[in-house]
């Protein structure tokens, strides 16, 4: 299933997300780990639910969806830094979240390296690290597949290619697909290990697909931004509205790709993602 052993099959290809797009496992990874690793992490108990709160809507239920973990957590910090008590180091991880050309544990070990007396780095790598051990431990009944995505895949699987396309970790996406039958409808998997979604979408195309047959399915502002550098269209799994989202990527959105009236419904459905997101 990787990339290098990938052969074209069908004229169309179809790039599915995992977390918050086939998945289910997004809203439990931030309620579970994230929120609560980085109220330990910084001992935020005191204004523990609101932070929360705070946390998700910039995580999940606004236009910062599926953002960055280093660039959620400074946008995090910054407003706590400002309403709740100060936050050492807060300039420089912002700086550092907004300017850096690569957000990972990786590029934190290499910072710490060279500023090892920042200790606002060390925490940011100690909280990723906990979100991760925390993301491991979650049962498996909490990472389950969305309604009628399974039978999305299945359907569109019998007549184009599909192509997992995430910023998770591997072995989760792995992990969690193969535990319900997902990868039975899978031709290639392209994850974070790859390299970023613009960027395996491009090389998805040198497999030969003509972008007016290629479509991203997606939950996050960053999935339409890859879509959209890449010249492929865009299909959107609304929050809290999937299964219906998926029911209607069969029923409409698959048959419209197919027959090469996508462009102008791909349109319509771009505006109900950003009204989704309170855009």
């Amino acid at each position: 299933m990787k990339l290098s052993d990938h052969q074209k099959n069908h004229e169309f290809l179809i790039c599915v997300d995992s977390d918050g797009c086939a998945m289910d496992t997004m809203d439990v990874k931030h309620f579970r780990c994230f929120g609560p690793c980085m109220v330990r992490e910084w001992s935020l108990q005191e204004w523990e639910k609101e932070i929360l709160d705070r946390w998700n809507e910039i995580n999940l239920y606004t236009i910062t969806r599926g953002i960055n973990r280093f660039k959620g957590l400074a946008m995090a910090l910054s407003e706590i830094n400002r309403k709740y008590c100060p936050i050492e180091g807060i300039e420089a991880l912002a700086e550092w979240a907004n300017n850096a050309p690569e957000l990972s544990n990786s590029a934190l070990n290499e910072i710490i390296s060279k500023r090892p007396d920042e200790a606002v780095f060390k925490k940011a790598l100690s909280w990723s690290i906990s979100v991760n051990e925390a993301i491991t431990r979650l049962p498996d009944e909490s990472k389950i597949p969305f309604p009628m995505a399974k039978e999305a895949l299945e359907f569109a699987h019998k007549y184009a290619d599909i192509a997992i396309v995430s910023s998770a970790n591997l072995d989760a996406v792995l992990e969690e697909w193969e535990m319900h039958g997902l990868l039975a409808h899978v031709d290639v998997i392209m994850s974070q290990n790859d390299g970023s979604k613009a960027y395996c979408i491009s090389e998805l195309l040198k497999k030969g697909y003509e972008k007016d047959k290629v479509l991203m399915c997606g939950d996050a502002p960053g999935d339409l931004s890859a879509a959209e550098k890449n010249g492929v269209h865009f299909y959107p799994i609304l929050v809290r509205q999937e299964c219906a989202s998926w029911h209607e990527f069969i029923s409409d959105g698959f048959t419209r790709l197919i027959d090469g009236t996508y462009a102008e419904y791909g349109e319509i459905k771009k505006a109900q993602f950003y009204k989704n997101l309170g855009e």
